[in-house]
């Protein structure tokens, strides 16, 4: 767990990784916590508000951006703690979090077998702890203090990212990428797309890249994994490595037609990873086992993109 003014952030040990998801505290009049992950993951997140000497009865907002499972799957078992809080989501998200058999579907659709150890249980949201928060909808949790939700696809369609009035920063889930741990690298910090199935699309996260940069904002905040004060660079990383993956995606697409979906996300994520390890400046080498891990959930999205684009 780290502390910063008006602000911490709870390792949540996603996969029994650190520094892979964290959740956020808006210390507020209106205590706001951002980001779950999945069900496994809430036994740290119950821990790390003890740390903190917060009684999760006290938390008024529990916000994701989006409903992915490793940000969101956990939230209706973190609410069986927070019997005060209300759960703000993308519009597009609400009705998934009241009933989220589609999600359990989807998810079993991409991680198989592993299902039940990485996300079991997901506990529905009673509908009367649901808010929708649409784009340019604000949050007042202090007198001095205001979230303004930015609708920002790309990852998928049912993101938004939360910028902090106070701090001028901006949570943006998945929409910039994916910062892996500084303590790994060369004090250089390595920001990658996340480009996981099935709503990837490149330019509608140029788009929202873009709208974030106009916000001209001091911080990102990632849901994996914590702040950058650079956001210059996070812009650079992003638009540069997405060029990337998908120039070198839609080569091996093109060289061999023949292969099946599978074979081809297998070897996409394989020529996306030993660009990443080749360009570089990774001083620990376990960070590959988390951008192992990435890619290969990334290469599925790509080859989805390229495909039904191609129909």
């Amino acid at each position: 767990m780290t502390n910063q003014p008006d602000i911490s952030i709870i390792d949540l040990n996603d996969l029994n990784l650190p520094e892979r998801t964290g959740s956020y505290i808006l210390h507020a009049e209106k205590l706001t916590l951002i980001e779950t992950s999945a069900s496994p993951s809430i036994p740290y997140l119950l821990a790390g508000l003890n740390d903190l000497n917060i009684d999760p009865a006290d938390i008024s907002y529990i916000i994701v951006t989006h409903i992915h499972l490793d940000h969101a799957g956990g939230v209706g078992l973190l609410l069986e703690s927070c019997p005060n809080a209300k759960v703000i989501v993308h519009p597009r998200g609400k009705r998934h979090l009241n009933d989220p058999s589609k999600l359990i579907q989807g998810a079993k659709a991409v991680y198989g077998d592993q299902f039940d150890q990485l996300f079991d249980p997901i506990v529905p949201v009673p509908s009367d702890h649901l808010i929708a928060k649409a784009d340019l909808d604000r949050l007042e949790i202090s007198n001095d203090r205001t979230l303004t939700f930015y609708d920002t696809p790309g990852h998928a369609k049912h993101h938004f990212s939360i910028h902090d009035s106070k701090s001028n920063a901006i949570f943006t889930g998945d929409t910039l990428g994916i910062r892996y741990p500084i303590s790994m690298t060369n004090g250089t910090e390595l920001i990658l797309p996340s480009t996981s199935p099935n709503q990837f699309d490149p330019n509608a996260m140029l788009a929202s890249m873009k709208r974030i940069r106009e916000l001209n904002v001091d911080a990102i905040y990632f849901g994996h994994y914590g702040k950058s004060d650079y956001p210059d660079h996070v812009y650079h990383q992003l638009s540069q490595w997405l060029n990337r993956y998908l120039r070198i995606s839609e080569t091996i697409i093109k060289a061999h037609p023949e292969r099946s979906v599978e074979d081809q996300t297998e070897a996409i994520a394989e020529a996306l990873f030993n660009r990443v390890e080749v360009e570089s400046d990774i001083s620990d080498p376990t960070v590959f086992d988390y951008i192992r891990l990435d890619l290969n959930i990334s290469a599925q999205g790509i080859v989805d993109f390229i495909t039904d684009n191609r129909r």
